[in-house]
């Protein structure tokens, strides 16, 4: 038995080979309860994460303000942006409410641009995603995380995770339970950290023509601005 991963058998955990330093992840949820499940299940998948070889971070959203309604030198603004420039992969996971992501979750995300300054912060990364719903199994907030992956130009990996009925998947300490469910979160954690390491050190995957272009047309603006001074 691995100790902080009493649902998983060992034999058949396989750690990746991790050439040079560890994976980093950055972990999201889109919740503010004290009884979050969103939460419990980030937790269950850093220590998965943390298992598998990989660096994590876990951004807790108490204190973020609304996009727009404070300035982007907010302290937390700064440590969501500086956490996302961190990361080289990321897990999204949000409760389903009304039928959508939450508030919460979709604050975050507003919060990082697609570009600061020369650096895009989310481009290129790895996502997984998972999300926990009070009722049935539904995809509704999988569906709309997804896009937005795609949007801020992210390398989404196919595998996701949908907890049905969550309150009564975990323990009264916030541990999940063992479950299909629960094999689920591995299996995309493993996916996740597999994508990573494919994909690092492989700019080219997300290197653009019309973002050279742009760069190109920039460097001659400023060269002509300067021969004409």
């Amino acid at each position: 038995m691995i100790p902080d991963l009493p649902n998983v058998l060992p034999d058949l955990l396989r750690l990746p080979q991790i050439d040079g330093r560890p994976p980093r992840i950055l972990l999201l949820y889109g919740s503010l309860r004290e009884r979050s499940y969103s939460r419990f299940a980030t937790l269950e998948a850093e220590r998965l994460l943390r298992h598998l070889g990989c660096e994590t971070r876990i951004f807790h959203a108490d204190g973020l303000p609304l996009p727009d309604d404070a300035d982007a030198d907010h302290p937390k603004v700064q440590e969501l942006r500086e956490a996302c420039l961190w990361s080289e992969g990321q897990v999204w996971t949000s409760p389903e409410r009304h039928g959508a992501m939450t508030g919460v979750m979709k604050s975050q995300i507003d919060w990082i641009p697609l570009a600061l300054g020369s650096v895009r912060p989310t481009q290129g990364r790895t996502l997984a995603l998972m999300q926990v719903s009070g009722g049935s199994q539904s995809f509704n907030a999988l569906n709309q995380m997804r896009i937005l992956g795609r949007w801020m130009r992210m390398v989404t990996i196919p595998n996701q995770s949908s907890v049905a009925k969550a309150f009564l998947e975990f323990d009264d300490v916030g541990r999940m339970k063992p479950s299909p469910y629960y094999d689920r979160i591995v299996d995309v954690m493993e996916e996740l950290v597999k994508f990573t390491l494919l994909t690092r050190g492989r700019p080219d995957l997300t290197d653009r023509y019309s973002e050279r272009k742009e760069t190109a047309e920039e460097l001659s603006a400023r060269v002509n601005q300067k021969n004409a001074t």
